[in-house]
């Protein structure tokens, strides 16, 4: 259930970190049918709170909302090397996970979540140029630097800057749905999903002058994702010899053909799942999967649940 959702600011606060939180769940939506939350800005001491861009923002409230919030947001702040006021946003944060609700961090707001021991043992990730310091700071920390954000039971944490927006359209699609998630990204003018494990950055060759860009081929995949696609065929497409597209394509989107197609696959049939009453079988085989113990398969693996289960939970939801 998500329903309550706390930020918690440290001096020296990055305002666009803060705003991408503020932007998935403070902006009150109701009135297209979408959620609202209770939306709370805390800090230890109320009062203005000193950001990277030298000036002040007013946090009204003190700790106390964190006691019962669903999702803790934790944004990035500079310096990272400092005690967090006594410990006692520490203590906070290590209280609410004891109960059960979920703390999320953006960029270097992971910091934060490494120092209350909320990394130790699990998978997390934060900006590519921070990453190898927070490792050193918390050794016990599983830091993953290329991905764009990491769900590692009630931790999770994303890169920089528009990662942490990736992140909280997860949150929203896991607590409400694909097609609520799809709609929130369409109010912000963002890209529906971007999934987790994708690069964080993508260094892309300079393109052959006969070709600027996949995304005619791309296009071409989600267009025909009940189509047996191969590398070979694709390449093809692209009048490109199978390695040279292989190469190409990591190049562009930061995963491999069948990774791409897959994830693609999921998401068509996360939709299917919602809006339509099409059985498995007939989802399996829309979406490409061919029967429905392959799209389960997938299914579980991508979304840790199973058509069914997520059918019950997210079908005909307004959006």
């Amino acid at each position: 259930m998500l329903r309550k959702i706390a930020v918690a600011l440290i001096d020296g606060v990055a305002p666009f970190e803060l705003g991408v939180v503020c932007e998935a769940f403070a902006v009150d939506r109701s009135a297209q049918g979408l959620p609202s939350y209770d939306f709370s800005v805390v800090a230890v001491d109320p009062g203005p709170v000193r950001t990277t861009a030298g000036f002040a923002i007013d946090a009204p409230h003190d700790l106390s909302p964190l006691e019962d919030a669903d999702l803790i947001a934790v944004p990035a702040a500079a310096p990272h090397d400092r005690n967090y006021r006594g410990r006692a946003l520490l203590g906070a944060l290590q209280r609410a996970v004891d109960r059960g609700a979920r703390v999320m961090s953006v960029c270097s707001g992971a910091f934060v979540l490494g120092a209350a021991g909320l990394l130790d043992g699990r998978r997390c990730t934060t900006h590519w140029m921070h990453a190898a310091e927070l490792q050193e700071a918390y050794p016990a920390a599983k830091v993953d630097p290329n991905v764009l954000y990491v769900a590692d039971g009630p931790i999770l944490t994303s890169a920089g800057t528009a990662a942490g927006l990736d992140l909280c359209l997860h949150i929203i699609r896991e607590a409400h749905g694909a097609a609520v998630a799809n709609s929130v990204a369409r109010r912000m003018v963002v890209p529906p999903h971007r999934d987790g494990g994708q690069a964080q950055y993508v260094e892309t060759p300079l393109p052959p002058p006969r070709i600027d860009t996949l995304e005619p081929v791309l296009s071409w995949m989600a267009g025909h994702l009940d189509d047996d696609m191969t590398v070979e065929l694709l390449a093809s497409r692209a009048h490109m010899s199978p390695r040279t597209f292989a190469r190409r394509f990591r190049a562009e989107t930061g995963t491999t053909p069948y990774h791409w197609i897959t994830g693609q696959r999921v998401l068509l049939a996360q939709r299917l799942l919602e809006e339509t009453d099409e059985t498995v079988d007939v989802i399996a085989e829309r979406t490409g999967f061919g029967n429905a113990a392959v799209l389960r398969h997938h299914f579980g693996r991508w979304r840790g649940t199973t058509p069914q289960a997520y059918r019950r939970m997210f079908q005909r939801r307004p959006a």
